[in-house]
């Protein structure tokens, strides 16, 4: 067949080397950057030499069409013949057909029908540099298949960047690398011209480009097209910013053919931008056109310099398309495509500086992206973990585990992560698997053809066009109103409708658990929804409002001037949010009533029996909850005394030690066991309020037991449950080693103050202290009393521990100064020896 090919490309030489290569070893890596010929050429090499059919994996449905009509124009034969291509709802091979081009994701199925791949002589690779899930798994099953049943099967990995080694190890195996070959480029001199916007521009977000960075490249485009011949190709990270620009433009339809590019459109669209046309183009397109792909006359590239790639947020369960700069690698691919056929020039909309702190390389899908439908890949295969696989890179544990609790829900794998029956019944959809398992079991619902329809808009998003009413679009697409996308989604619900069990129900009946009455569509979509998202399913915070809380616990908004602003609930099939955001965005929803919502989120309604502790007092009730939304909250009347105790204990925690009633009594006797820890060590109870509420079940069990509210625990008895935390020694001790009160000379009975620990204070009258040689001593002797030493009118005249000291120094002072301000009351010269009194002397008469 390459005998048949005249063009003379930079990877013809190295084929011979190639072939001899793969006779030997059977397997091969070949590098050969963009517009060296590799996709074209390196398969009708292979075809010549095996046997069997050569199938050649494309990670896009695109590149797959593209690259067959290519290798077909240049046999001059019509694509079908010896070269055909299939992708998902479309395949046009034939009896002759030699050379298959097919997405990563079939060669997936194919694999998995029959790892052994009859008839196939060859599996080339390529692109495997782009790192998507698909192309890492086909490439690992590959590896497996050949290494254990198809020793004869040729495995060649194709890639556009020079990082070869891992994949040569990865397809070697046994501590063989797989030879590489090399083809180097010859292309033309491509001149960079640093074209950063005038003003900043703001970041890009979650699906989000900045309007003055759109009309930056397109006034960027108009001076490419001044200052250089030729064609122009635009790189652009999405359809939605493709459409933008080219509205731009649209005044220089006249003179130049704007032609968008992207996965979005139908075959003959794509034809379009790949053919020569009678007049200037300007290609506006995704990072479809950056590898793969030939658009001939190209010798200008105008590059925005962003990416659009899909992102998880594992917390929440939501999934987006982030916009995100070019890596660096990227960049560079971009660029080569304005030098494949002559010099060419390459405008980049951002400075020099800026590409200095590019990321190198773009990083792999398998670090970014929800990898349910990888792990059900895994499991499927036979190797839940992917442990004794060739995959380039591990996949993240987070990821594979929230993951693996996604298909445990949805009864796709057991308990140690192995496919179920009901799981392979799911994997042979071929769609996520959270949209083959609505359905599956949408279709016993609402009908095999609704369930077909709406799971294909699922499947085919991008189908749904502006808005963010699912029904509205479905609507749209039955219509007819964009043929375009009318014509891919019928082919995807054609897919999905052969996808179903034979005895699937054509029409469908609301089920068992409803009437047999048809659901309305807006129902029946919304059912299919929550099916298949069934924690996106969310009822709004306030009648009439655009906030959401989804059942998964994630609040979300609609966007201002929403259609569905004001539906009770929802079933959101696409939303994403910012990072910082307080919400998530909703970009695709379906109305839902509650009923609807029960019947699909089946498996996150609980009823629960809830006693806790709430605003200030036990709450007693029970609570119907479809995940986070609380459906019913009804009292409950008779709830279980330990959970009411519990819910008390909580209380006195969170309200603290104030919720009960310290009377004096309680106080002191906590003050006096507060002393004893602090004099006698750590045997005795420790009363801080910390403690105290650590310890709340020992000392106030029976009360906790027997209280129901908060008014109880103000009616506790406090100081006859403290003496709980007494053992019966330390009881018999407390008075003696702490006493309330102390006996003084006069035979009074004061009682002591213990609120400082350290230093336990006696206020004493100092007459009624005559006769002590020294202060008192408490705690088996080891603390002396500290004295407040009163006046006749109860005032303070000293304080001291050292009543010995006082009596020598600091009496004699007071008593001059006190006693003619009360001299009915004795000031004897020496007080160890004077009488104690209570009284003053009776006044004469």
């Amino acid at each position: 067949m390459l005998s048949d090919v005249p063009l003379d490309l930079p990877v013809r030489p190295v084929l011979p080397a190639l072939v001899r290569a793969l006779r030997s070893a059977g397997d091969a890596v070949l590098v050969a950057p963009p517009g060296t010929g590799k996709t074209t050429l390196a398969p009708l090499a292979v075809a010549d030499e095996v046997g069997g059919r050569v199938l050649i994996a494309q990670p896009r449905r695109v590149a797959a069409r593209a690259a067959a009509r290519r290798m077909a124009g240049l046999l001059g034969e019509r694509v079908g013949e010896r070269i055909g291509y299939a992708v998902r709802g479309e395949r046009r091979v034939g009896p002759a057909t030699r050379i298959e081009v097919v997405t990563t994701g079939l060669l997936l199925r194919r694999l998995h029908r029959d790892p052994e791949l009859p008839g196939v002589g060859a599996v080339l690779l390529d692109e495997c540099h782009e790192r998507q899930l698909d192309a890492d798994l086909a490439l690992a099953f590959a590896v497996e298949a050949r290494g254990t049943l198809r020793p004869d099967l040729w495995l060649l990995a194709m890639s556009a960047t020079p990082q070869a080694d891992r994949f040569a190890a990865l397809l070697g195996g046994a501590g063989r690398p797989a030879p590489v070959l090399r083809a180097e480029a010859a292309l033309h001199p491509v001149t960079r011209v640093w074209a950063p916007p005038p003003r900043p521009v703001a970041a890009p977000g979650a699906g989000r480009v900045d309007p003055a960075l759109l009309d930056h490249v397109a006034a960027t485009v108009r001076r490419a097209l001044r200052e250089r011949d030729g064609d122009v190709l635009v790189f652009l990270p999405g359809a939605g910013e493709i459409a933008a620009v080219t509205g731009r433009l649209a005044d220089l339809r006249d003179s130049i053919a704007l032609l968008p590019l992207h996965g979005r459109l139908p075959g003959a669209a794509q034809d379009a931008a790949l053919r020569p046309a009678d007049r200037r183009r300007v290609v506006l397109s995704t990072a479809v056109a950056e590898s793969s792909l030939t658009v001939p006359g190209v010798r200008v590239v105008v590059d925005a310099g962003l990416s659009r790639v899909a992102r998880t947020d594992l917390a929440r369960g939501l999934g987006a398309l982030v916009t995100v700069p070019v890596s660096r690698a990227a960049a560079t691919q971009r660029a080569g495509r304005a030098g494949r056929e002559a010099p060419g020039a390459v405008y980049r909309c951002w400075s020099e500086a800026t590409h200095a702190r590019l990321a190198a390389q773009p990083e792999p899908e398998i670090a970014t992206a929800d990898l349910t439908g990888f792990a059900l890949e895994l499991a499927a295969w036979g190797d839940p973990d992917g442990t004794g696989l060739a995959l380039p890179d591990p996949p993240p544990p987070a990821a594979m585990a929230v993951a693996r609790e996604t298909l445990t829900a949805l009864g796709a794998v057991d308990a140690d992560g192995r496919i179920t029956a009901r799981g392979r019944v799911i994997a042979s959809v071929g769609a996520h698997p959270r949209l083959a398992r609505a359905l599956l079991d949408g279709a016993a619902k609402v009908g095999a053809d609704r369930a077909a329809e709406v799971v294909a808009l699922l499947a085919e998003e991008t189908v749904a066009g502006p808005g963010d009413d699912l029904t509205a679009a479905w609507r749209r697409l039955r219509t007819n109103a964009d043929p375009a996308a009318t014509a891919r989604w019928r082919a995807e619900v054609r897919r999905l409708r052969g996808a179903l069990p034979e005895a699937t129900p054509t029409g469908g009946s609301r089920g068992a658990t409803r009437t047999l009455d048809r659901l309305p569509d807006d129902l029946a979509a919304g059912l299919l929804v929550g099916l298949a998202y069934p924690e996106r399913l969310a009822r709004a915070r306030r009648p009439g409002g655009s906030a959401y809380l989804m059942a998964g616990g994630t609040a979300a908004e609609l966007a201002p001037g929403s259609g569905l602003a004001g539906t009770a609930w929802l079933a959101v099939a696409v939303a994403d949010r910012s990072p910082g955001a307080p919400a998530a965005r909703v970009r695709l929803a379906a109305p839902v009533d509650e009923a609807t919502a029960r019947e699909a989120g089946g498996s996150l309604l609980r009823t629960e029996r809830e006693v806790g502790w709430s605003g200030g007092d036990v709450v007693a009730r029970e609570v119907v909850r479809l995940g986070a939304v609380e459906l019913v909250d009804r009292p409950l009347a008779a709830p279980a005394p330990e959970l009411v105790a519990a819910a008390v204990l909580t209380g006195l925690r969170q309200g603290g030690l104030g919720l009960l009633s310290w009377t004096p009594t309680a106080t002191a006797l906590r003050e006096r066991l507060a002393f004893c820890r602090q004099a006698l060590g750590d045997g005795w109870p420790d009363v801080t309020d910390a403690a105290l509420l650590a310890e709340a079940p020992r000392w106030l069990g029976p009360e906790l037991a027997r209280a129901r509210r908060r008014a109880d625990l103000a009616r506790v008895d406090v100081a006859s449950a403290l003496r709980r935390l007494l053992d019966w020694r330390q009881a018999a001790r407390l008075d003696e080693v702490a006493p309330e009160r102390l006996a003084v000379p006069s035979g009074s009975r004061i009682r002591v103050d213990y609120a400082d620990p350290a230093a336990p204070v006696l206020a004493v009258k100092l007459q009624e202290t005559f006769g002590w040689q020294d202060a008192p001593r408490i705690a088996d002797g080891r603390v002396p009393v500290l004295l407040h030493l009163l006046s006749p009118a109860g005032r303070p005249v000293a304080v001291t521990a050292d009543l010995a000291s006082f009596w020598r120094s600091g009496y004699p002072q007071v008593r001059a100064e006190l006693r003619g301000r009360y001299p009915r009351h004795p000031w004897p010269e020496d007080p160890t020896s004077a009488e104690p009194t209570r009284r003053a002397a009776p006044r004469r008469r």
